[in-house]
């Protein structure tokens, strides 16, 4: 093992005996092992022994410059680039200077043991993100595995789950997966009520009955809080297909609003990320608690526009919908934007209609009115109630 040249060996809760020949030659001529101290505990090699630090995301980098130049393994429990640290490290440090040597991950142990095609399986992981980013992967029949942070996530998300109507979900927490203590139960998320080791995997396949809440553009407009600052249904379907959510994209949403067009952004996929800009301190709450409800990706930034986009991330798209009279911001939002970013304004008022299409002259891309009548009762009979007519102009840069 070449001394500028750091191994990551995967490794379960078995020890030595479930390790390959590879990543036992390896560990055998590390001078420093790195890992937690459950990890360092399951080997008897002869190597100087360093737990992480908390937080590790601050002592990592510290650590590798320490021990620079001595022959270095890092544990990591099963498979180290899926959700791992070897993920981190050759972010760091480069591909060419971290050799993996990956074991059985939490989740191939867990799809032999229940029988699960790994290809149908979605993968949620609560180590690094909140237990309510669960909310989107809630579909009816869906199977889930969930990777869990502490003893008590397996908690947490059958108390999620009950509250969202998936309370029937078949739900098995499997603890210590391929180690001598492996353990796995199973119950539906409402009966769920015991304690578990800390380190376990959530398997939910839950029920084809459940509640529907699509990630397609266009939830309900009751799913979220608001006081009416909210962009309608069909209006926000319109503005999020010109949006065009791209995986790993970032939505700058200003004039947040009830925070619709953020969240279901962030919603599309996994990966998708949106800042909110509110300047109303009542509504960023409640755009907070949506984007908590609903299990979205979203930062909420408060404070008026352009003033408040200083610093911020530079994003992929950028949708306006409120606020587009204030001076120097649209020349702030193009500025920002990334080359072959979208960009959407909505306007509802003549003052806003007239600074669109002042626009769209000047940049191009394709402007539409978009009029919503809906049914309702007129006395004993039903007829057509006009919603305001909406003006939308998209726009590549």
């Amino acid at each position: 093992m070449p001394a500028d040249r750091l191994t990551v060996v995967g490794i379960g809760p078995d020890g030595w005996a479930g390790l390959a020949p590879a990543a036992r030659e390896a560990l055998t001529a590390a001078e420093v092992l790195f890992g937690s101290s459950r990890q360092l505990a399951l080997l008897d090699v002869d190597a100087e022994r360093v737990a992480w630090p908390s937080p590790l995301s601050e002592g990592l980098p510290r650590l590798l410059a320490e021990y620079q130049g001595r022959r270095i393994c890092v544990l990591a429990s099963g498979d180290p680039t899926f959700h791992g640290i070897g993920t981190t490290l050759v972010r760091l440090l480069g591909a060419d200077a971290v050799h993996v040597i990956p074991h059985p991950s939490s989740v191939s142990l867990a799809c032999a043991r229940l029988g699960w095609p790994q290809d149908q399986v979605q993968v949620v992981s609560t180590v690094t993100n909140p237990v309510d980013r669960l909310h989107p992967h809630l579909q009816p029949n869906r199977r889930l595995l969930i990777l869990s942070r502490t003893a008590q996530t397996p908690a947490e998300v059958a108390q999620l789950l009950t509250a969202r109507g998936y309370g029937a979900s078949t739900f098995t927490v499997l603890e210590q997966l391929d180690g001598p203590a492996e353990r796995i139960r199973t119950t539906t998320a409402a009966d769920w009520s015991y304690d578990v080791d800390p380190l376990n995997v959530i398997a939910v396949h839950c029920p084809p009955d459940a509640p529907v809440l699509s990630t397609v553009p266009g939830l309900p407009d009751d799913a979220y809080e608001h006081d009416g600052q909210l962009t309608k249904r069909e209006v926000r379907a319109v503005s999020l297909s010109r949006l065009a959510p791209v995986p790993g994209q970032l939505l700058w949403d200003i004039g947040g609003g009830a925070g619709s067009i953020a969240i279901e952004w962030s919603r599309h996929h996994p990966t998708c990320r949106a800042i909110a800009v509110e300047r109303d301190p009542a509504r960023a709450k409640r755009l907070e608690r949506n984007a908590t409800a609903l299990g979205a990706a979203v930062t909420v930034v408060e404070g008026p526009a352009p003033a408040a986009l200083d610093g911020l991330e530079s994003p992929d798209a950028i949708f306006i919908g409120g606020g587009a009279t204030a001076p120097g911001l649209f020349d702030t939002c193009w500025n920002a934007l990334r080359p072959g970013g979208r960009l959407v304004a909505n306007g509802v008022t003549l003052e806003t209609e007239a600074l669109i299409v002042q626009w769209y002259k000047t940049f191009g891309g394709d402007l539409v009115r978009l009029d919503v009548q809906r049914a309702s009762a007129i006395g004993t009979m039903t007829g057509w109630r006009p919603a305001m007519p909406v003006t939308i102009w998209s726009v590549t840069k």
